[in-house]
Order: C-alpha cells, then structure tokens, then sequence
C-alpha cells in the first residue's frame, strides 16, 4: 500500500495532462486519485468506450447478456436512447418463462406470455430504457 509522497508521485506520473497537474497540486491525495480516474473515464470515453459496458461485461449498447452468478435478476443491459445511458437489470433468476413462441406450444404457455404482455404492457411500452421492454424482448 502506497502511502503520502509514494501516492502523490503515482497519482502525478499517472496524469497525462499539464493543466491538470496543476489543479491537483494543492489538492488532498484521495482527491487528486479521484480526479485522476474521471479524467481517464473522460479519456476512454472520447475513444469511444464507456466504463458503463465494461463493467457490465456486454459487448455494445443495448445488448442484452445472461447473469448466471447473480443472485436475483437474470440479465443485463447497458440501454442507450438518444444520449441517456441507464445500465438495466432485468428477469427473474430461473423463472420458468414461455421465451419465443414455437410451433406446437401447448395452451399454457401461450396464456402466460399473453397475461406478461396485458401485465406489464404499459411499462414495456416506455421503451428502450424499461426492465420491462428488455424482459419482454428477451424473455417472452
């Protein structure tokens, strides 16, 4: 673990920026690492990555990925309209759902889409940044 001027020289070899080397001067060190993580955020975002993707583990804007580690909702998704970014998590965890209708699918399961679509079509309706809009898509 790094500790006072072993910190500050780090946080100052990591920054890149002359200007900001001279903001971070009189600032605290927890600080100055901070600043330093938003500018490399700002960085990789003008090269066209977002933080958001990764850490989520997709491969793009809105494309949805199973989550089978995680304890409640079975999917992701880092839904992108316009310039609004929301990461959704979405799906119940080993829920028995109809997914896409096939040929020869028994009465049931085309009742338990049908009562998902009336439940819950209002919220799908609210499009690309709804739980609800990717549940349907994916999962009914």
């Amino acid at each position: 673990m790094l500790r006072g001027n072993e910190l500050k020289e780090e946080a100052e070899k990591k920054c890149e920026a002359p200007v900001l080397k001279e903001l971070l001067k009189p600032l605290h060190l927890r600080k100055q690492l901070r600043l330093l993580r938003k500018e490399r955020n700002n960085m990789a975002k003008k090269a066209g990555k977002d933080s958001r993707l990764k850490r989520a583990g997709v491969s793009g804007y809105n494309k949805p990925k199973r989550t089978p580690g995680h304890p409640k909702k079975s999917h992701i998704v880092v839904a992108k309209e316009g310039d609004k970014i929301k990461t959704i998590r979405f799906g119940e965890q080993g829920a028995k759902t109809a997914g896409k209708p096939k040929s020869g699918e028994s009465d049931r399961m085309k009742k338990k889409r049908k009562s998902f679509k009336a439940r819950h079509g209002k919220n799908i309706a609210k499009g690309k940044m709804s739980a609800a809009y990717w549940a349907n898509k994916v999962k009914w």
